[in-house]
């Protein structure tokens, strides 16, 4: 018993196989040895979870032919070096983004989010900038004929953010929305944001 607790901290397998190596016991199995470690609450300095850092044990150890990745139902779906994906979209393509309704372009310039090669942008701001320059903070672009897939610059205008709410519409601000006004009232709409947004900041800015 004094062998077994002094050496209880072997890996299981090489304990049992000590084990029959010093008393022959082969009665005994490694299941034995592993309920008396048990049993006898003798720990074994694992705790059987994987410490930060450490490699698993197959690390680098290749798929037995015909097993894991290397079946060949697994090897029909794999993809092989210099595939391009079915849903890679290049330089150039445009949609229209089903949330928002904004038409999306792919840029062949490099993602600063992402590093990717391509980089999408919204292609309204796109072609706004490159005739105005960047839109400044706290402002954005507002499309003219209420049409989002109008893309022209001429359809598109700067206002601060603040102006956004109050063309929504709606009970609250007692004015009609601007996107669904008839285009002869947009213009008029659109003053009157930008009115009322003007008065807000004029009395923020007394009252700070």
């Amino acid at each position: 018993m004094a062998w077994l607790e002094e050496n209880r901290m072997m890996v299981i397998s090489d304990y049992h196989s000590a084990f029959l190596m010093r008393f022959g016991r082969d009665e005994i199995s490694a299941l034995n040895l592993h309920g008396l470690r048990k049993r006898m609450g003798w720990k074994t300095g694992r705790t059987g979870c994987f410490e930060k850092g450490q490699a698993p044990m197959n690390k680098g150890v290749p798929c037995a032919p015909g097993k894991g990745g290397r079946h060949p139902n697994a090897r029909k779906t794999q993809f092989k070096k210099g595939n391009i994906s079915h849903t890679y979209r290049g330089p150039g393509h445009e949609r229209v983004d089903s949330k928002d309704g904004y038409v999306v372009m792919i840029l062949d310039e490099v993602n600063p989010w992402t590093g990717g090669i391509t980089r999408p942008v919204h292609k309204h701001v796109y072609l706004w900038e490159q005739i105005n320059g960047p839109v400044p903070d706290g402002h954005c672009l507002k499309c003219v004929d209420g049409n989002k897939t109008n893309t022209d610059p001429s359809n598109w205008t700067l206002i601060p953010r603040g102006v956004l709410p109050r063309l929504n519409g709606g009970r609250a601000t007692r004015v009609m929305a601007y996107d669904s006004a008839p285009a002869e009232l947009k213009p008029a709409v659109l003053a009157i944001a930008r009115i009322d947004h003007a008065i807000h900041e004029k009395r923020k800015s007394a009252t700070a």
